[in-house]
Protein backbone atom coordinates (compact mmCIF):
# COMPACT_ATOMS: atom_id res chain seq x y z
CA UNK A 1 0.00 0.00 0.00
CA UNK A 2 1.47 3.09 -1.08
CA UNK A 3 2.13 5.44 2.22
CA UNK A 4 0.09 8.87 2.03
CA UNK A 5 2.87 10.77 3.69
CA UNK A 6 5.09 9.69 0.76
CA UNK A 7 4.85 11.82 -1.93
CA UNK A 8 6.61 9.89 -4.61
CA UNK A 9 3.95 6.88 -3.88
CA UNK A 10 0.93 8.85 -2.91
CA UNK A 11 -1.60 9.59 -6.29
CA UNK A 12 -3.81 11.92 -7.14
CA UNK A 13 -6.77 9.77 -5.83
CA UNK A 14 -5.80 10.67 -2.32
CA UNK A 15 -3.76 14.33 -2.88
CA UNK A 16 -6.90 15.96 -4.77
CA UNK A 17 -8.73 16.39 -1.41
CA UNK A 18 -5.71 16.20 1.29
CA UNK A 19 -4.14 19.06 2.78
CA UNK A 20 -0.42 19.54 4.65
CA UNK A 21 0.10 21.29 7.01
CA UNK A 22 4.27 20.64 6.91
CA UNK A 23 6.42 19.39 3.85
CA UNK A 24 9.54 17.77 4.39
CA UNK A 25 12.70 17.84 2.26
CA UNK A 26 15.35 15.62 3.00
CA UNK A 27 18.71 16.50 1.30
CA UNK A 28 21.55 14.69 1.09
CA UNK A 29 24.99 13.92 -0.58
CA UNK A 30 26.19 11.20 -3.85
CA UNK A 31 30.48 10.61 -2.13
CA UNK A 32 32.77 8.31 -1.41
CA UNK A 33 32.49 7.08 2.57
CA UNK A 34 35.94 5.49 2.97
CA UNK A 35 36.25 2.50 1.27
CA UNK A 36 33.16 0.20 2.58
CA UNK A 37 30.17 2.50 2.08
CA UNK A 38 27.81 3.28 -0.64
CA UNK A 39 28.13 6.22 -2.38
CA UNK A 40 24.26 7.19 -1.33
CA UNK A 41 24.98 6.63 2.09
CA UNK A 42 23.76 10.25 3.07
CA UNK A 43 20.31 9.70 0.95
CA UNK A 44 19.52 6.41 2.30
CA UNK A 45 20.27 7.86 5.71
CA UNK A 46 17.99 11.10 5.13
CA UNK A 47 15.39 9.08 3.39
CA UNK A 48 14.74 6.59 5.95
CA UNK A 49 14.41 8.84 9.11
CA UNK A 50 12.40 11.51 7.00
CA UNK A 51 10.26 8.21 6.22
CA UNK A 52 10.07 6.75 9.78
CA UNK A 53 10.15 10.09 11.63
CA UNK A 54 7.10 11.43 8.87
CA UNK A 55 5.06 7.73 9.81
CA UNK A 56 5.59 8.67 13.90
CA UNK A 57 4.53 11.62 13.05
CA UNK A 58 1.16 11.05 10.78
CA UNK A 59 0.03 8.28 12.92
CA UNK A 60 -0.49 11.08 15.90
CA UNK A 61 -2.73 12.97 13.43
CA UNK A 62 0.09 15.17 12.05
CA UNK A 63 -0.41 16.40 8.14
CA UNK A 64 3.14 16.28 6.80
CA UNK A 65 4.47 15.13 3.27
CA UNK A 66 7.65 13.64 2.79
CA UNK A 67 9.52 14.59 -0.50
CA UNK A 68 11.87 12.90 -2.89
CA UNK A 69 15.13 13.24 -1.62
CA UNK A 70 17.89 15.33 -3.73
CA UNK A 71 20.64 13.29 -3.66
CA UNK A 72 23.68 15.74 -4.88
CA UNK A 73 25.44 18.40 -2.31
CA UNK A 74 27.78 20.72 -1.89
CA UNK A 75 31.09 18.92 -2.42
CA UNK A 76 33.32 21.59 -3.36
CA UNK A 77 36.31 20.52 -1.14
CA UNK A 78 36.35 17.11 -3.15
CA UNK A 79 36.23 17.80 -6.56
CA UNK A 80 39.58 15.64 -6.99
CA UNK A 81 37.45 12.59 -5.19
CA UNK A 82 36.14 10.23 -8.65
CA UNK A 83 32.50 11.02 -9.03
CA UNK A 84 31.80 13.18 -5.99
CA UNK A 85 29.03 15.10 -7.37
CA UNK A 86 28.55 18.79 -6.31
CA UNK A 87 25.91 21.60 -6.49
CA UNK A 88 27.27 24.98 -5.76
CA UNK A 89 25.06 26.77 -2.72
CA UNK A 90 23.97 28.89 -5.61
CA UNK A 91 22.36 26.07 -7.44
CA UNK A 92 20.63 24.74 -4.14
CA UNK A 93 19.26 28.05 -3.66
CA UNK A 94 17.59 28.13 -7.07
CA UNK A 95 16.23 24.72 -6.54
CA UNK A 96 14.70 26.08 -3.22
CA UNK A 97 13.22 28.86 -4.60
CA UNK A 98 11.21 26.68 -7.01
CA UNK A 99 10.40 24.44 -4.88
CA UNK A 100 8.81 26.86 -2.23
CA UNK A 101 7.06 28.68 -4.78
CA UNK A 102 4.89 25.35 -5.43
CA UNK A 103 4.45 25.16 -1.56
CA UNK A 104 4.04 28.90 -0.74
CA UNK A 105 1.18 28.81 -3.88
CA UNK A 106 -0.79 25.63 -3.01
CA UNK A 107 -1.20 26.45 0.95
CA UNK A 108 2.04 24.61 2.54
CA UNK A 109 3.41 27.59 4.98
CA UNK A 110 5.68 25.31 6.66
CA UNK A 111 8.71 23.58 5.08
CA UNK A 112 12.02 21.44 6.74
CA UNK A 113 15.21 20.57 5.08
CA UNK A 114 16.13 17.12 6.78
CA UNK A 115 19.95 17.71 5.84
CA UNK A 116 21.51 14.64 5.73
CA UNK A 117 24.95 15.62 4.64
CA UNK A 118 27.77 18.02 6.56
CA UNK A 119 28.97 20.14 3.35
CA UNK A 120 25.47 21.48 2.87
CA UNK A 121 25.37 24.68 4.92
CA UNK A 122 21.62 26.06 4.82
CA UNK A 123 21.67 29.24 6.94
CA UNK A 124 22.37 31.98 4.76
CA UNK A 125 20.13 30.25 2.23
CA UNK A 126 17.29 30.08 3.93
CA UNK A 127 17.69 33.70 5.55
CA UNK A 128 17.61 34.62 1.99
CA UNK A 129 14.70 32.97 1.31
CA UNK A 130 12.64 33.79 4.26
CA UNK A 131 12.54 37.79 2.89
CA UNK A 132 10.90 36.24 -0.39
CA UNK A 133 8.70 33.92 1.58
CA UNK A 134 7.46 36.01 4.35
CA UNK A 135 4.97 33.56 5.13
CA UNK A 136 6.40 30.89 5.15
CA UNK A 137 8.17 29.00 8.12
CA UNK A 138 11.40 27.69 6.99
CA UNK A 139 13.83 25.18 9.38
CA UNK A 140 16.61 23.10 8.92
CA UNK A 141 17.52 20.13 10.67
CA UNK A 142 20.88 18.32 10.79
CA UNK A 143 19.73 14.89 12.67
CA UNK A 144 23.74 13.66 12.51
CA UNK A 145 24.71 15.92 15.10
CA UNK A 146 22.77 13.85 17.61
CA UNK A 147 25.35 11.31 17.27
CA UNK A 148 28.15 12.08 19.13
CA UNK A 149 26.04 13.21 22.39
CA UNK A 150 23.64 10.21 22.08
CA UNK A 151 25.67 7.66 24.26
CA UNK A 152 25.13 5.22 21.69
CA UNK A 153 29.24 5.28 19.45
CA UNK A 154 32.41 5.30 21.46
CA UNK A 155 34.27 7.07 18.49
CA UNK A 156 33.21 10.47 17.62
CA UNK A 157 33.79 11.24 14.04
CA UNK A 158 32.03 13.01 11.28
CA UNK A 159 32.01 10.80 7.72
CA UNK A 160 31.78 6.97 7.44
CA UNK A 161 32.43 7.00 10.82
CA UNK A 162 31.58 4.20 13.79
CA UNK A 163 28.04 6.06 13.64
CA UNK A 164 27.29 6.14 9.46
CA UNK A 165 28.47 2.60 9.17
CA UNK A 166 26.66 1.28 12.02
CA UNK A 167 23.21 3.35 10.49
CA UNK A 168 24.26 1.44 7.14
CA UNK A 169 24.55 -1.62 8.49
CA UNK A 170 21.16 -1.53 9.56
CA UNK A 171 19.41 0.26 6.89
CA UNK A 172 21.24 -1.51 3.72
CA UNK A 173 23.57 -4.01 5.42
CA UNK A 174 23.79 -5.54 1.40
CA UNK A 175 26.00 -2.35 0.42
CA UNK A 176 28.76 -2.33 3.52
CA UNK A 177 31.64 -4.03 2.42
CA UNK A 178 33.56 -6.38 4.84
CA UNK A 179 35.31 -5.75 7.84
CA UNK A 180 38.54 -6.58 6.38
CA UNK A 181 38.34 -3.64 3.42
CA UNK A 182 37.33 -0.56 5.84
CA UNK A 183 39.63 2.02 6.16
CA UNK A 184 40.78 3.66 9.43
CA UNK A 185 39.13 7.20 8.98
CA UNK A 186 42.57 8.99 10.03
CA UNK A 187 41.99 12.74 9.82
CA UNK A 188 44.92 15.01 9.25
CA UNK A 189 44.27 18.17 11.24
CA UNK A 190 45.66 21.45 9.84
CA UNK A 191 48.86 22.75 11.27
CA UNK A 192 47.38 25.87 12.10
CA UNK A 193 45.58 25.53 16.11
CA UNK A 194 42.63 27.93 15.15
CA UNK A 195 41.20 25.85 12.54
CA UNK A 196 41.28 22.66 14.63
CA UNK A 197 40.10 24.28 17.98
CA UNK A 198 36.30 25.28 15.52
CA UNK A 199 36.66 29.14 15.95
CA UNK A 200 38.46 29.58 12.71
CA UNK A 201 37.23 27.96 9.43
CA UNK A 202 38.85 27.17 5.59
CA UNK A 203 37.53 24.25 3.59
CA UNK A 204 38.94 21.15 4.32
CA UNK A 205 40.80 19.85 0.68
CA UNK A 206 39.28 16.14 1.62
CA UNK A 207 41.90 14.38 -0.36
CA UNK A 208 44.79 15.94 2.47
CA UNK A 209 42.84 15.58 4.80
CA UNK A 210 41.99 11.37 4.60
CA UNK A 211 43.50 8.77 3.07
CA UNK A 212 40.27 6.37 2.53
CA UNK A 213 37.64 9.47 2.49
CA UNK A 214 36.96 8.77 5.68
CA UNK A 215 36.46 10.91 9.23
CA UNK A 216 36.25 8.97 12.37
CA UNK A 217 36.98 5.31 13.15
CA UNK A 218 34.30 2.69 11.51
CA UNK A 219 35.92 -0.69 13.53
CA UNK A 220 33.57 -0.40 16.48
CA UNK A 221 30.05 -0.06 14.54
CA UNK A 222 27.40 -3.04 14.78
CA UNK A 223 24.42 -3.11 13.29
CA UNK A 224 22.61 -3.26 16.56
CA UNK A 225 24.42 0.31 17.30
CA UNK A 226 22.54 1.48 14.03
CA UNK A 227 19.33 0.04 15.12
CA UNK A 228 19.07 2.14 18.30
CA UNK A 229 20.54 5.50 16.94
CA UNK A 230 18.03 5.12 13.95
CA UNK A 231 15.29 4.93 17.00
CA UNK A 232 16.00 7.37 18.98
CA UNK A 233 16.49 9.74 15.57
CA UNK A 234 13.86 9.07 14.64
CA UNK A 235 11.53 9.38 17.77
CA UNK A 236 12.93 13.02 18.02
CA UNK A 237 12.44 13.92 14.90
CA UNK A 238 9.06 12.84 14.84
CA UNK A 239 7.62 14.62 18.19
CA UNK A 240 9.60 17.85 16.06
CA UNK A 241 7.51 17.28 12.97
CA UNK A 242 4.19 16.92 15.18
CA UNK A 243 5.50 20.59 16.69
CA UNK A 244 5.92 21.94 14.25
CA UNK A 245 2.44 20.73 12.09
CA UNK A 246 0.83 21.49 15.22
CA UNK A 247 1.88 24.96 16.16
CA UNK A 248 0.71 28.19 15.14
CA UNK A 249 4.00 29.89 13.48
CA UNK A 250 2.27 33.50 14.02
CA UNK A 251 2.46 32.53 18.08
CA UNK A 252 5.52 31.08 18.35
CA UNK A 253 7.40 32.56 20.86
CA UNK A 254 6.73 32.16 24.74
CA UNK A 255 5.21 35.30 26.48
CA UNK A 256 7.83 36.65 29.12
Amino acid sequence: MPRPYILAETNWKHLKDESFDLAILPWGATEAHNYHLPYATDVIEGTSIAEESARIAWEQGSKVIVLPNIPFGVNTGQSDIYLDMNLNPSTQFAILKDLITVLDRQGIKKFMILNSHGGNNWKAIIRELGLLFPEMFLCVTNWFKLGNDSGVFEKPGDHADEMETSLILHLTPNLVLPKEDWGEGKELKNKINAFSEGWAWTERPWSKVTQDTGVGDPSKATKEKGETFFNLVCAKMGKLLVDISITDIDDLYQKK
